[in-house]
């Protein structure tokens, strides 16, 4: 990522208004040069990757630098989502993190086997999540290089 390109397209899938808003929040705070798209579901997250429906426009929604997920949602879960995605080849280069408030371990077992590149308890409080934005941004924006 670092120099091919200013900035990185992240795709929030969540079901739960409050932690959508609070996570544009938090990454607006972190000031990671970056643009959030969130869907509510995990059927919405296959409409938007593979350019379905209302996301039909790749122009208007490219595909994301990063995914950030949480399992617990309705229509189609997290868990089938990450699997759908890891199992393309066309989406699976895609990092995808976990961010949830599970903390299962056979949650962190099963999104590891199905291809999860992190897997990450939602934070309990906004400063904390701040923290955990700027982690992220600092790491997979800033440190690894990401293919386009």
């Amino acid at each position: 990522m670092k120099g091919q390109q200013t900035t990185v397209r992240i795709l929030l899938a969540d079901d739960d208004e409050d932690d959508c808003m609070l996570a544009r929040e938090a990454l607006a705070e972190s000031q990671l040069s970056s643009e959030l798209c969130v869907v509510k579901d995990g059927e919405e997250l296959l409409d938007y990757l593979y350019h379905r429906g209302e996301y039909a426009n790749p122009d208007i929604y490219p595909r994301p630098n990063l995914i950030l997920l949480d399992l617990n949602m309705p229509k189609k879960d997290g868990r089938e989502a990450l699997k759908e995605i890891k199992n393309d080849p066309k989406l699976r280069q895609i990092p995808v993190i976990v961010l949830t408030t599970s903390k299962a371990e056979e949650d962190i077992s099963r999104t590891y086997y199905l291809g999860a590149n992190s897997f990450i308890i939602k934070p309990m409080n906004f400063p904390s999540l701040v923290k955990m934005m700027q982690s992220i941004g600092n790491y997979w924006l800033e440190i690894v290089e990401l293919p386009l």
